[in-house]
């Protein structure tokens, strides 16, 4: 896993007991959300960067798969991908000379004390969300993106997502 996401999950650990967190802003908007980021910067947020992902069960899961750079979920035991491009990259040399921590874990919800879900970052309240960074066209407006990267579009109102070479967008 990329240190980044190794350093995010240190930095929240000593608040994994708080069932919401605000980040880069003073709180949440509203009672129905476990994880919010500032709209203030235009800046996306960064998914852990997996090599081997066998070992990951838990649907819902989101990564940025290493060996083909392509930003996949976990549906029903089955990945599906979420950056269509093929042309992804990214490097891996940061992280090939880290030693991973197993058990670095945070959890965001009012069980985090004992909630067994496997994952780096787990929101386990279930009647709260995750509200992504919002950026007005992430594609213009983030300078340099990071392969992994998502955000939400606030102009045309879609999830957007970066596999290292291009933005592929999604709308429901």
């Amino acid at each position: 896993m990329k240190s980044n996401i190794l350093i995010l999950a240190m930095l929240l650990s000593a608040i994994a007991t708080k069932s919401q967190i605000a980040i880069g802003k003073q709180s949440v908007t509203n009672t129905s959300v476990s994880l919010e980021f500032t709209d203030a910067e235009n800046k996306g947020l960064i998914l852990p960067y997996i090599e081997n992902k066998t070992a990951i069960t838990e649907n819902g899961s989101i990564i940025y798969d290493a060996t083909d750079h392509k930003v996949k979920y976990l549906k029903d035991g089955s990945w599906f991908d979420l950056s269509v491009d093929t042309t992804g990259q990214a490097d891996l040399s940061i992280q090939s000379t880290k030693t991973e921590l197993a058990n670095a874990k945070t959890v965001i919800g009012t069980d985090g004390a004992t909630n067994s879900t496997s994952g780096i970052l787990v929101l386990s309240d279930t009647d709260k969300a995750m509200i992504l960074p919002r950026v007005a066209s992430p594609h213009l407006n983030i300078i340099n993106p990071a392969p992994g990267m998502m955000a939400y579009d606030t102009t045309k109102k879609q999830l957007a997502v970066y596999n290292g070479t291009v933005w592929s967008f999604w709308k429901p």
